[in-house]
């Protein structure tokens, strides 16, 4: 045993240094962005992008917060979580017939949203801007809602319907004798043993309607409605002299995703791998 630990540790340490060599340059971006959202702009002219600031400028973050950089997160936050709850009710709702029942129509319904998954979204930007106008919802939330659900819909019911199918027959046996229905079993059994799914699909899908950019610069116009990629964008435009400014918005974007992948990145990660395997 301690011949075979010996040949072994060679292995165990280019691992241990090449997670480590990794993780810094994982994490070199955001370091850097963050010490350059401090800066000045002469500073930042001077010395460039990776030096150190000569002094903190906690005024770039409250002249960003000034210009309304909650208005766009209230936004993005108001459309994802909105989203997030239709998309999730609907795949359950779709995902468990499909994972549960044998009809005629399951295994078409099931290549239906599999083939979904593969048509670029990009190439609907025009009927779906056409369509949002005439439904009266162009420059409103609830446009952008419609498009963010419709799209993920696909991969988070191939991920619901695999997990769905590891659960054991005889739970639902056992509902059953008990008096459940086909409602009750789906509420009290389903849902719960689910959960890992769920997590896994909600993060996936926030992260996704968080950072989406094409849809909302299409269909959103007034400044009130914007979301938080388009104040990316649209801080861009007007501090484009002033890269620290630019990368004040950035970071202040990224971080409640950075949040929300730390917490729930494990299960995220189990929860992917298992919904593909065990299917």
């Amino acid at each position: 045993m301690k011949k075979f630990r010996a040949r072994r540790l060679p292995v165990y340490i280019l691992t241990g240094l090449f997670a480590f060599v990794w993780t810094l340059i994982s994490l070199l971006p955001f370091y850097l962005m963050i010490m350059s959202s401090f800066k000045s702009q002469p500073d930042y002219g001077r010395n460039g992008f990776f030096s150190f600031p000569r002094e903190f400028m906690f005024s770039n973050y409250v002249r960003v917060v000034k210009d309304g950089i909650f208005t766009y997160f209230r936004n993005s936050l108001v459309v994802t979580v909105v989203a997030l709850v239709a998309l999730l009710f609907l795949s359950l709702c779709a995902a468990y017939p499909l994972s549960r029942f044998r009809f005629r129509l399951n295994r078409p319904l099931n290549s239906f949203f599999v083939a979904s998954m593969a048509i670029p979204m990009h190439v609907t930007l025009i009927p779906i801007y056409l369509l949002t106008r005439a439904l009266g919802m162009y420059d409103k939330l609830q446009g952008l809602i419609v498009p963010y659900v419709a799209f993920n819909i696909p991969i988070t019911v191939y991920i619901l319907v695999n997990f769905m199918k590891t659960i054991p027959l005889e739970l639902e046996d056992a509902a059953e004798i008990d008096g459940c229905g086909k409602i009750g079993v789906f509420a009290n059994v389903i849902v719960p043993l689910t959960g890992s799914g769920l997590v896994t699909v909600a993060i996936y899908d926030a992260i996704s309607m968080w950072n989406e950019f094409s849809f909302a610069l299409v269909l959103m116009q007034s400044r009130t409605m914007r979301t938080l990629p388009l104040a990316v964008w649209n801080y861009k435009g007007q501090y484009s002299s002033s890269v620290p400014l630019v990368l004040c918005v950035l970071f202040m974007s990224v971080l409640p995703m950075i949040i929300a992948y730390a917490v729930g990145q494990d299960k995220l990660v189990k929860g992917m791998i298992a919904g593909a395997i065990k299917g």
